[in-house]
């Protein structure tokens, strides 16, 4: 053996493990990058000029601070075919560095049931966002054109079906007609949902602002959904997103308030959840703390004031760069 070849194998041998090729987190793997805060992407009131796209930002997950002094981050004008949106929902895209957002496309002082659509919208940046409005009765002119409602998209990953898939609460104007969850999957770009609305769940009754999250622990979905005959929240699980939706006994929210627009975060610690809220009777979001997505208990009421009243919206852990990006651009 060369001089040569001795140098190799001692640098081989004295290799630091966390080096070697091929293991997950190395140098030679991609590193991710640790979430330190959250984002809340929500709207602020029914009032048209409130029913727009709002951030806020928090270290702890319950505590929040507006961005852009609580002004609007994306102008509803620019992007929907009533100019107005609600409940918008936030997702980190697989690869860890895009984002889709959903929103319903709906003006509320026109009336409860003249939602016909939805707005799509991704980014790589958090800042800049491309947007396309679906329009249920243009887009189905033969089998959705009597659509008066479609409420509270949200997006979720499909493993099984390896794409996105997009649900909501739908309705239309036939007399035997309630909301009920439909979904389809969005193509390729985020930019159109995919052949017909498919039917997902409902608990016998209208049955709105559905949230659904993965729990590793017991390898189920998680479905939470305001049922309006009842008070409340409930829950149902499931094997696969598409399979049938088992419901179980009681309520989630830790209050005898109206409640609805639930939305469910895996916490940053990797072992709990944060379950929020709103309690729209009264103005102000309730959050809650689970550790398996069985039992919830009660963490604050989150005081609402001034340039900050959320209405219905979603949280998601972000980057300290991501944090810091946003910080800059809405100082």
């Amino acid at each position: 053996m060369n001089t040569k070849q001795l140098l190799i194998l001692a640098t081989l041998l004295f290799l630091p493990l966390h080096m070697s090729a091929g293991k997950k987190g190395t140098a030679t793997g991609k590193q991710k990058s640790p979430m330190v805060a959250y984002l809340f992407t929500y709207f602020n009131s029914n009032a048209p000029e409130d029913e727009q796209i709002c951030f806020a930002l928090s270290d702890d997950g319950y505590n929040y601070t507006p961005l852009n002094g609580g002004r609007p981050v994306i102008e509803s004008d620019t992007i929907a075919l009533t100019q107005c949106v609600r409940d918008p929902h936030i997702l980190r895209a697989e690869d860890g560095k895009t984002f889709y957002m959903v929103c319903t496309d709906m003006r509320s002082s026109v009336g409860w049931s003249s939602n016909r659509g939805i707005v799509m919208l991704k980014s790589s940046d958090l800042i800049h966002w491309q947007h396309h409005a679906v329009n249920f009765p243009t887009r189905y002119p033969r089998t959705w054109k009597n659509v008066i409602r479609v409420w509270a998209p949200e997006t979720i990953y499909d493993h099984k079906a390896h794409k996105y898939m997009v649900f909501y609460s739908l309705r239309t104007s036939d007399s035997d007609s309630y909301d009920k969850i439909y979904y389809q999957y969005a193509n390729k770009d985020f930019t159109d949902l995919e052949g017909e609305p498919r039917w997902l769940f409902d608990a016998g009754n209208a049955t709105i602002d559905g949230d659904i999250v993965y729990n590793e622990a017991d390898r189920l979905y998680h479905l939470f959904y305001k049922q309006e005959s009842g008070r409340g929240i409930y829950q149902a699980v499931a094997g696969s997103l598409t399979d049938t939706w088992q419901m179980l006994e009681g309520n989630v929210e830790q209050t005898k308030e109206a409640v609805e627009g639930v939305g469910v975060c895996k916490a940053i610690d990797g072992k709990s959840w944060i379950i929020m809220y709103d309690c729209y009777a009264n103005g102000h979001y309730q959050f809650c703390r689970s550790d398996d997505l069985k039992t919830f208990r009660f963490v604050q009421d989150t005081e609402t004031k001034g340039k900050f009243t959320p209405r219905h919206g979603t949280i998601i852990p972000i980057t300290q760069a991501e944090k810091d990006r946003l910080l800059r651009e809405y100082k």
